[in-house]
């Protein structure tokens, strides 16, 4: 959930607001968290057992930080990664000037473990890939996250297992750009020129 008045902000007021004496954003000033609507709550918890009759939703508050630094390698990365434990985020995004040292998005992938991480990962994003938003592009559809009840009713509707499904990468631009996890299912929502519109699911892996 954002601020409806940060949505709908002017360029002129964003500048007046966030912008040093000599033009250029100061983006320590930028940093945010927010919480998730009660829409997301509802598609990321998942689907009651009879261990667990009332499951929690894995999903939580975000920390959306935009570094600075000229080259984010280890260190910043596990600052940021402690900033988000210690003051008790599910997950955050960081925006960063230039992409990230190979290091760090070895450790970043789990390569190296993330065990003191927070428990809904880290997304990092190049200011530059975030100028357009992808999703309204023309070319792009729609994709619409599956709670985990939903992907269970298509499973059985379709008797399928999910690893037959067909998959989309979570670091595809808009699974990433979504946030989508490992294991999702995802609805796509094509434009027909006979049916008008259709729909596909894709497994996220």
């Amino acid at each position: 959930m954002v601020v409806e008045d940060d949505m709908t902000l002017s360029l002129e007021d964003f500048a007046r607001k966030y912008a040093r004496e000599d033009g250029d954003p100061d983006r320590s000033r930028l940093n945010f968290s927010c919480h998730p609507s009660e829409e997301m709550l509802l598609k990321y918890t998942p689907a009651p057992t009879k261990k667990d009759p009332n499951p929690a939703p894995e999903i939580g508050t975000i920390w959306v930080e935009f570094n600075s630094d000229e080259n984010v390698g280890l260190k910043q990365l596990r600052d940021y990664m402690g900033h988000l434990v210690n003051g008790s985020f599910y997950s955050g995004i960081m925006v960063t000037v230039k992409p990230m040292t190979g290091m760090a998005i070895r450790l970043l992938r789990g390569a190296t473990g993330m065990n003191d991480g927070p428990k809904g990962g880290v997304e990092v994003f190049v200011e530059q890939d975030l100028l357009v938003n992808i999703t309204k592009h023309e070319l792009v559809p729609k994709h619409v996250l599956l709670s985990a009840e939903e992907k269970e009713q298509l499973l059985q509707r379709y008797r399928l297992k999910q690893t037959q499904l067909p998959r989309i990468q979570s670091t595809d631009p808009v699974a990433k750009y979504l946030g989508l996890r490992r294991g999702a299912v995802v609805k796509i929502i094509r434009k027909s020129e006979t049916a008008g519109r259709y729909a596909s699911y894709r497994w996220v892996i």
